[in-house]
């Protein structure tokens, strides 16, 4: 199944002070629309839906994998924003053709370098991720 990649517009800042803001997600299946509404949380409170749903076809953010709704619920409102938007286009008949991931450019983004080193919190290789790529139709 194809997963887009995105970058949320604010990021999580996790306890150990790292923000992480590049994640996957993929187009949901019915069941994944399903499901949910079996949860007692959503008979209770028809809001935690879009919660359930998105932490369901949000495969990864950051080091989560997979995103829990408490992970996604600790999100700035912004970026949970963002996802239910990148939810609507990616799963539409257009699908992801025609909608970025990833929040406009503001001239601070735009002044970012090509690449950046990271490391891999798995194995602790260094990795080099190039920023320039397209990362459309990939």
């Amino acid at each position: 199944m194809n997963e887009l990649p995105f970058m949320l517009p604010v990021g999580l800042l996790t306890s150990d002070g790292h923000l992480h803001r590049q994640g996957l997600m993929r187009p949901a299946t019915a069941l994944d629309e399903i499901e949910p509404l079996g949860d007692p949380r959503v008979q209770r409170n028809e809001a935690y839906y879009p919660l359930l749903l998105l932490a369901r076809v949000t495969t990864r953010l950051g080091p989560f994998a997979p995103v829990t709704p408490d992970v996604l619920a600790a999100l700035p409102a912004a970026d949970f924003a963002h996802l239910q938007q990148l939810y609507a286009h990616l799963n539409s008949t257009q699908g992801a053709a025609t909608f970025s991931a990833y929040p406009p450019a503001t001239p601070a983004a735009q002044a970012l370098p090509d690449t950046v080193e990271t490391e891999c919190p798995h194995c602790g290789a260094v990795l080099e991720l190039d920023l320039s790529a397209d990362l459309v139709g990939a």
